[in-house]
């Protein structure tokens, strides 16, 4: 089953202040960390538990922008993930479960 929300980052979010003077940019730790959050409401997952394999950053997130945060069921252990800006990516990536070894 997909999931599928829309994120409105808002123009005044303090990560801007810093990241960058000028040319404003969200960080992609807190845009993952946004993804990560909606998984675990979505899906009720504990995140803790899982572990980011991969993670592509496409697109720069500004002030203003609307995301569509996209994720699909876990499939043998896996969850993708996608974020869209408007008609482009702007993230891509997946979660796997942590072995009992790695937990």
């Amino acid at each position: 089953m997909k999931h599928v929300r829309t994120l409105r980052i808002a123009p005044d979010h303090p990560a801007f202040a810093g990241h960058f003077p000028g040319l404003p940019i969200l960080p992609g730790a807190l845009l993952l960390d946004e993804v990560l959050h909606a998984i675990q409401q979505d899906r009720e997952l504990d995140v803790t538990r899982w572990q980011v394999t991969a993670a592509k950053f496409l697109a720069a997130v500004r002030p203003g922008d609307v995301l569509t945060i996209e994720h699909c069921a876990a499939i043998a252990g896996t969850v993708r993930f996608s974020v869209r800006l408007a008609d482009r990516p702007a993230l891509t990536g997946t979660l796997q479960a942590k072995t009992e070894a790695a937990a």
